[in-house]
């Protein structure tokens, strides 16, 4: 079953944020579709079994995931097999999917697997009862579904455990509204995509940063002279300074035996216009450090899921025009433009006013047009755990496109972030 899985199923992952808003770990878990029964869909909605296991193993998921963590659900069953040692007790969260009171050999087990390091959490918590009294002790994380609990329940159940040392974790969390009323209540950790939900309102003024970030990214866009770009980034210390930091860092990985770069003029030159526009892209999604030139996916989920998508936009386009730069470029800076509206809160079609994009990357924005439009389409719908949207859209690209193109995808782009010096 594990190979079928990997092959035919499709690896859905939710962020997990801490209360800093900081990425702390994903879910992870298995969606099947056609092809797969329905015994099979059931495991795999549950998290459940080998595949996932299989799949975080031959993914590369542990390195992928860099310093963040996969909560993976497994069940009673699963849990008495030894293939669920495989896992990496540091970088591994083993969600308790029991159902009622647990048996013996579960907590034996359970024992058993915190003395060899894991983590374990409880799901689908729904006060101290049979059921989650014994497995209390057992567990560093609790979590707790807001879409079965309302605001009165969710105090309750939330108060039951605040003496307790373990870390409350809010699931369903749909906006920052309901993000802030758990925090408010001790929770610790939140799962769900409401950072990539924010409100948008059309003619929103840009702060300073923006508008800096706005003017030197429609400049790099357009063919003017170096000078000009040059002069531009002479007014900006701040993100002068950045750049040749990363200019001399992309150098000393490259082993480079020149000497530092110190000239701006050759900064530019040697990062190119097209590393420029992407890195000046990902600053207009960063929180707060904008104007200083720092990025850190760490410390922003949504610069995260950004890079993620550009990158994965341009690793699909390969598939289909392999050995097509000029696509693979136009692909990234879809995906990473694709999360400003999220960003500054601004419609799509204020942002690309102000910016100067290809024909190509802006119908692809605007209306899901061409082949770009439809990848772009395609990681939505694969970022919202949409598999009846993916395998249409699927369906619809030319070429070699199917659920394993998605979930390798997925690996390569998590290694390219957490290898990444910027």
């Amino acid at each position: 079953m594990s190979d079928q899985f990997l092959q035919n199923a499709f690896l859905f992952r939710q962020p997990i944020l801490n209360r800093r808003q900081e990425l702390a770990g994903y879910q992870l878990s298995f969606h099947g579709g056609e092809g797969i029964d329905d015994d099979d869909a059931v495991s795999a909605s549950r998290g459940a079994g080998a595949p996932l296991c299989a799949a975080y193993s031959e993914l590369g998921m542990h390195g992928a995931l860099g310093n963040t963590c996969a909560y993976i659900g497994v069940d009673a069953d699963f849990l008495q097999q030894e293939a669920i040692e495989l896992l990496p007790p540091p970088g591994v969260v083993l969600e308790l999917l029991v159902d009622g009171v647990p048996e013996k050999a579960t907590l034996t087990r359970c024992h058993g697997l915190l003395q060899r390091g894991y983590s374990l959490a409880l799901t689908n918590y729904q006060g101290i009862d049979d059921r989650s009294r014994p497995l209390l002790p057992l567990v560093s994380v609790v979590k707790i579904d807001l879409r079965r609990a309302g605001q009165a329940r969710l105090e309750e159940l939330a108060g039951s455990l605040r003496q307790l040392p373990l870390k409350l974790l809010a699931q369903g969390v749909d906006n920052h509204a309901q993000m802030e009323a758990c925090r408010n209540l001790g929770f610790a950790l939140f799962q769900g995509r409401y950072f990539a939900h924010a409100e948008i309102v059309s003619g929103r003024r840009l702060s300073a940063a923006h508008a800096t970030l706005i003017r030197l990214c429609n400049l790099v866009g357009r063919d003017v002279d170096t000078a000009v770009i040059e002069d531009a980034f002479k007014h900006e210390p701040a993100l002068t300074l950045n750049l040749l930091r990363i200019v001399n860092s992309v150098g000393r990985l490259g082993n480079r035996s020149t000497q530092p770069v110190t000239s701006l003029r050759h900064a530019i030159t040697l990062l190119g216009r097209r590393q420029l526009q992407r890195w000046l892209s990902l600053l207009l999604l960063a929180p707060g450090n904008q104007a200083n030139g720092s990025l850190d996916p760490a410390r922003s989920p949504l610069l995260q899921v950004a890079a993620l998508r550009g990158r994965m936009m341009e690793l699909l386009v390969a598939v289909g025009k392999p050995g097509d730069h000029k696509q693979a470029d136009l692909a990234f800076i879809t995906g990473i433009l694709s999360m400003m509206p999220a960003a500054l809160g601004l419609p799509i079609e204020e942002i690309l006013e102000q910016i100067a994009v290809e024909r190509e990357v802006g119908d692809a924005l605007r209306q899901h047009e061409g082949l770009l439009g439809t990848l772009l389409a395609l990681l939505e719908c694969f970022d919202n755990d949409d598999a009846a949207c993916c395998d249409s859209l699927l369906s619809r690209l030319p070429g070699n496109y199917d659920r394993q193109t998605l979930n390798t995808g997925l690996s390569a782009a998590l290694s390219w972030l957490n290898s990444s010096p910027d």
